[in-house]
């Protein structure tokens, strides 16, 4: 199902839809992500989390920051405190992902080091032990691994599986799907039912005319 034709067809472009449809396609295989519904669901995700697929890696680079407390509401008490980490992405990440999703203190360097990347954009040391375990990969010692094309498909597809992703997508939940990627903050959700649904139309199209 997944193929560059029908990623194209699916809003992905021409380009990135070269480097993905033989990741995405083995991704999705291991994961039963199989159905029209649960294909849709997914490269929209994808395509919103980085941005057409042309982003592997979380953008940290504030430069206003009232931006910073909105985003990281639960994290920065304060603008004046936001104020001092924009342009400053090194620390920003270190002080908004410490203590988090098995992450150590700031001063560990965990909160950058294992930033979000892939298509769903991973994050926390012990999102990347879990998935270095299940798909016996290295991406403790090595989590740019997450960024490469391969690991940012086979990581997004472990991820959607391991967080019950096809099921809502069977039920067409996308707030259902977006809350659990994004978390209570649902960002984009209207992006990315935009996507879901075109992605949606799209292989319906190619089924009609198969």
């Amino acid at each position: 199902m997944i193929t560059v034709a029908s990623l194209i067809a699916m809003g992905v472009s021409a380009t990135q839809a070269k480097v993905f449809a033989e990741p995405l396609a083995a991704a999705c295989a291991l994961h039963d992500i199989s159905t029209k519904r649960r294909v849709a669901a997914f490269i929209g995700q994808c395509s919103h989390e980085s941005s057409g697929f042309a982003r592997l890696e979380e953008d940290l680079w504030y430069t206003r920051a009232d931006h910073i407390a909105r985003v990281f509401e639960s994290r920065v008490p304060s603008e004046s405190v936001a104020q001092t980490l924009t342009r400053r992405p090194q620390v920003l990440a270190n002080v908004v992902y410490a203590e988090k999703n098995g992450n150590g203190d700031p001063a560990s360097g965990d909160g950058w080091r294992y930033r979000g990347r892939g298509l769903l954009q991973l994050t926390g040391r012990a999102n990347y032990a879990d998935a270095a375990e299940d798909l016996r990969r290295p991406y403790i010692e090595q989590p740019d691994l997450v960024a490469q094309p391969s690991d940012a498909a086979l990581t997004a597809a472990w991820y959607w599986s391991c967080n019950g992703l096809n099921a809502l997508a069977d039920k067409g939940d996308m707030a259902g799907i977006t809350r659990r990627i994004n978390g209570r903050a649902m960002l984009g959700l209207q992006h990315r039912t935009q996507l879901y649904l075109s992605a949606l139309d799209a292989l319906a199209r190619i089924e009609v005319s198969a």
